[in-house]
């Protein structure tokens, strides 16, 4: 796993270079940005339950089938296997905000993801909207913290679920 500084340095050593005005700016705004990068998580780790809680009732809301007889979410079992992988997600999240690098969640999320849940008979289309209700949910939780600009928090959630809709494997 890697941060944004690590990756960057390591994308100008292997060819050479150094830091260059694109490379400080982006060191500029990856530091602009590390105390409300570090709110961002504390605010999901002290509401990770209700965060996915509150994501789950959404999107069963929206998309009652799932928890119905033959939906994908129907059982306690298929319930609370969607709550668990919510709650996977976030926490992966949190730590891709922190380090301002998607790359923890290709390593450790998203590598395989897909195929594995095509596999199982998992529909992707719920997965990637209970990704973008969380976003949402963070997002307006972290403003209430404090933070003003919360542009940031859209990363980590917009990279899950742009792999996870991709056709192409």
């Amino acid at each position: 796993m890697r941060d944004a500084v690590t990756n960057l340095i390591k994308n100008y050593d292997v060819t050479g270079r150094y830091l260059d005005r694109n490379a400080v700016d982006s060191l500029k705004s990856y530091f602009e940005t590390g105390t409300a990068r570090v709110q961002a998580a504390a605010v999901i780790n002290s509401n990770a339950a209700s965060i996915v809680k509150q994501a789950g009732s959404r999107l069963f809301e929206e998309l009652p089938e799932l928890i119905q007889p033959g939906g994908n979410a129907y059982t306690t079992r298929r319930y609370a296997a969607c709550l668990r992988d919510m709650d996977y997600y976030l926490r992966y999240a949190s730590y891709a905000l922190v380090a301002g690098d998607t790359n923890v969640l290709d390593e450790r999320v998203l590598q395989g993801l897909r195929e594995t849940y095509n596999s199982l008979g998992v529909p992707i289309g719920p997965t990637v909207m209970g990704i973008q209700i969380m976003k949402d949910i963070v997002k307006e939780q972290v403003a209430a913290a404090g933070v003003t600009n919360t542009a940031f928090v859209d990363q980590p959630f917009d990279h899950m679920t742009r792999d996870l809709s991709e056709q192409d494997v």
